[in-house]
């Protein structure tokens, strides 16, 4: 019997397929997004952020791209080699490609120079601070030397001599390093251009080096559009004044209303890929906005809130029960961010917070102490423990000569040897209860008073971010205590960057991160301490201005962890366990608290399946090669492109 049911289901599912293959395809995708994630700029080499990536991959060809099965694929270069076994790695440029403007004016050719542009900016301190320095710096031959030299020349000190304390930048020293061309940045660092090759030169044999040509510190830029625009021009570049060279140029933008996509003329790999007319992302306020928009006919898809999942699954009627599917996980990781230095409304410290989360026995009672299934359930109402997230790296970044995933090597550290992910495993109310009365008892000492507040921020005029600091006020009180924390949600008006981190603040932000290439110091390199390119140490957890001696002393531990660890080339499973050792540090000392995977449940005419899919990089939101059906699919639908996939 069971045979017959799954041959059946087997007729139904190809059925299923053969009458999606005779529907029409979308040819003028519209698409959006929430809007907090507006585009803050337009400079590929300038940004950390999704928000900014997922539109710029599409604008600037990189060297290489990902497939729907994550494997790396040709893109700028057609192929790519290591003569030495992955110290020297050589790029072979494609013929024809094409920088234009967004009128699709052509402006010049894309040549292998442009790669040696796009590095000495990254490198370039003055011209680019600090952002997406430690890939190259901790990989190519020079680069790390380059990047010191460029800043001890914008501060006005001799290369090679350490930074005073609270040294000033020198205005002569900043206008001599933006003025740089490539003459020393050759000098120093080991790459070369021959003909259409462009070679890069390892501090070691790095295997994982072609995924970091997805990523933008390797990204081009074109000598002749800086030479006509100038340092700061590009530095502050628009999207009407931005070169283009990868499938779409932006044909219209109003901010935070839409933005269009338009097929790049002429371009180079025009017969290579599948494009659309045109894409429109719009921005909305929220999740329910979407919802409006879909049902409309205005979005061909959208993420389903709590709230409407529930209405729409538990009730068999609905017109959309049977369209419901659920989405492939995307490559972020995402974790509680405590910050370490918050301040309040009028600039002063918050010296209760500042104390009690410096301490260790507070932080690992919220570890331990909490059950954030409520929480899960606001991404996945329907199956909440397919987000379970127990390590900080994401899941499928790395995997050892055994073949075992990273992130297991962190839980076999942590010592989580769970049965499945069918309940919040981590979740120990003894233990809780031992590290708070702890923590209570030390913290009392030290003048701290309870219960603790907890700022939280969101964005005014989301409804569905509301809805989801109501589930964490509540899962607070019941798991933490309202004796103990105070859970209290404040609003921002437009920009969580400007209004909120900038000021200092939030107690706590939720971020996820994603690897920028296929190896676990991408994400342990964003906590270090005293490290000036550690994003989230510099610009969420605000560690390097804590006073706290022992919070600093376990931030230095982790780090020098990372240090030993990011030095082991010759021995990839030596290199992984030793970063395990490290993130699991990281984690039981409570630094950073992982939280969630982003699996949710969504209605869509595209087939997910067929979209660019990496657990790396910024590739993913290329709108290359999607498969769509001017119907929404079926549930059935996605189900058999899902086992086809997975064949």
């Amino acid at each position: 019997m069971k045979k017959l049911l799954s041959l059946l289901l087997s007729v139904m599912m190809l059925l299923s397929v053969a009458s999606v293959a005779g529907a029409a395809e979308i040819t003028d995708l519209n698409t959006y997004e929430i809007s907090s994630a507006e585009v803050e700029t337009w400079n590929v080499h300038y940004s950390q952020a999704a928000r900014d990536l997922n539109v710029l991959c599409n604008l600037v060809d990189g060297l290489l791209t990902n497939d729907n099965k994550g494997a790396l694929v040709p893109n700028a270069a057609k192929e790519y080699s290591s003569p030495d076994g992955g110290t020297t790695w050589v790029f072979t440029l494609n013929e024809g490609m094409k920088w234009v403007d967004y009128q699709g004016n052509e402006k010049a050719d894309v040549v292998a120079e442009d790669w040696l542009w796009g590095l000495e900016w990254v490198l370039n301190f003055a011209k680019n601070d600090s952002y997406n320095v430690s890939m190259p710096a901790e990989m190519i031959v020079g680069a790390q030397e380059y990047y010191d030299y460029t800043k001890a020349l914008a501060y006005g000190i001799e290369p090679g001599t350490e930074l005073p304390e609270g040294a000033a930048l020198s205005e002569e020293g900043v206008a001599a390093a933006k003025a740089l061309g490539l003459e020393k940045f050759l000098e120093m660092v080991e790459i070369k251009v021959e003909g259409n090759q462009i070679i890069y030169t390892c501090l070691a044999p790095l295997p994982y080096f072609p995924s970091v040509a997805t990523y933008n510190c390797l990204y081009p830029v074109s000598g002749k559009f800086l030479e006509e625009v100038g340092v700061d021009g590009y530095r502050a570049v628009t999207w009407d004044t931005l070169w283009y060279s990868g499938p779409y140029v932006i044909s219209q933008y109003v901010h935070q209303n839409e933005k269009v996509f338009s097929p790049t003329p002429n371009y180079w790999n025009a017969d290579g890929v599948k494009r659309f007319n045109s894409v429109t992302v719009k921005m909305v306020e929220d999740a329910n906005k979407a919802f409006s928009l879909f049902e409309t006919g205005e979005l061909d898809h959208v993420t389903l809130a709590q709230s409407q999942l529930d209405t729409i699954y538990k009730n068999p009627s609905d017109p959309w029960h049977e369209y419901l599917s659920e989405s492939r996980p995307t490559k972020y990781s995402y974790q509680f961010h405590w910050v370490y230095d918050v301040k309040n409304e009028d600039g002063s410290p918050d010296d209760n917070w500042n104390k009690a989360i410096a301490n260790l026995a507070f932080r690992q009672s919220i570890l331990y102490g909490l059950d954030l299934t409520t929480y899960l359930a606001r991404t996945n109402a329907i199956n909440p423990y397919s987000c379970l997230n127990y390590a900080y790296t994401g899941n499928g970044v790395s995997v050892n000569s055994q073949g075992v995933d990273y992130t297991q090597l962190v839980r076999n550290e942590l010592g989580y040897d769970y049965d499945g992910f069918e309940s919040y495993n981590r979740r120990n109310p003894e233990k809780a209860a031992e590290l708070k009365k702890q923590a209570m008892e030390e913290l009392t000492a030290l003048g701290v008073t309870f219960p603790v507040e907890l700022k939280y921020y969101i964005k005014g005029d989301n409804q569905v971010a509301k809805d989801t600091a109501d589930v964490l006020t509540q899962m607070f009180a019941d798991y933490m205590g309202e004796d103990y924390i105070k859970f209290t949600t404040k609003t921002y008006v437009s920009n969580l960057t400007t209004e909120v981190r900038k000021p200092q603040l939030a107690c706590l932000l939720i971020s996820g991160w994603g690897a920028d290439f296929a190896d676990p110091i991408n994400f342990l390199g964003q906590e270090t301490y005293g490290d000036p390119q550690a994003y989230y140490a510099n610009h969420h957890s605000m560690i390097n201005k804590a006073t706290d001696e022992k919070l600093i002393a376990d931030y230095k531990e982790f780090t020098r962890l990372v240090e030993e660890a990011k030095v082991i080339y010759d021995d990839i499973d030596a290199r992984y366990a030793a970063f395990a050792k490290a993130e699991a540090f990281m984690i039981e000392h409570a630094l950073v608290m992982p939280v969630f995977y982003n699996i949710v449940w969504q209605l869509t005419s595209i087939n997910p399946y067929s979209q660019v899919y990496s657990s790396y990089g910024m590739q993913g939101y290329r709108y290359v090669n999607w498969e769509t059906n001017s119907d929404v699919y079926k549930t059935v639908e996605v189900e058999a492109f899902a086992n086809e996939y997975n064949k």
